[in-house]
């Protein structure tokens, strides 16, 4: 569901690097799940899941079959030790260094008119 659709160049621009910028490709070192993050700070990472990877993720599944299930907001620790790792290396920036609209597979604010919405 979309509830707002950009209207001007620069408001597409805006979503693109918010929703798009920076995004680096992860695979878990444990399962092999891959899924897409941003660490906008030290403290705060954002992790972009898709099915393939939550259907892949095996300590996800350890805690749906555990009592209760898996509580949606509950974080996969072998993939956090994995963005750790990346983070380390170099693999993941940290911050807004390189902010510059692009994300991971190539999109620019540049690459979508100010009147279409990306559906992803």
């Amino acid at each position: 569901m979309v509830y707002i659709v950009p209207s001007s160049a620069e408001t597409v621009a805006d979503q693109l690097l918010y929703t798009h910028g920076m995004l680096v490709d992860i695979a878990c070192r444990t399962c092999s799940a891959a899924v897409q993050v941003r660490k906008n700070s030290a403290h705060h990472t954002a992790i972009q899941w898709n099915e393939a990877a939550l259907d892949t993720c095996t300590a996800f599944a350890e805690m749906a079959r555990g009592d209760g299930g898996r509580s949606l907001h509950t974080a996969c620790p072998r993939l956090a030790e994995s963005i750790d790792a990346a983070v380390q290396d170099g693999t993941v920036p940290v911050g807004a260094g390189g902010a510059d609209g692009v994300s991971a597979d190539g999109v620019s604010a540049d690459d979508v008119s100010p009147h279409e919405v990306r559906h992803e």
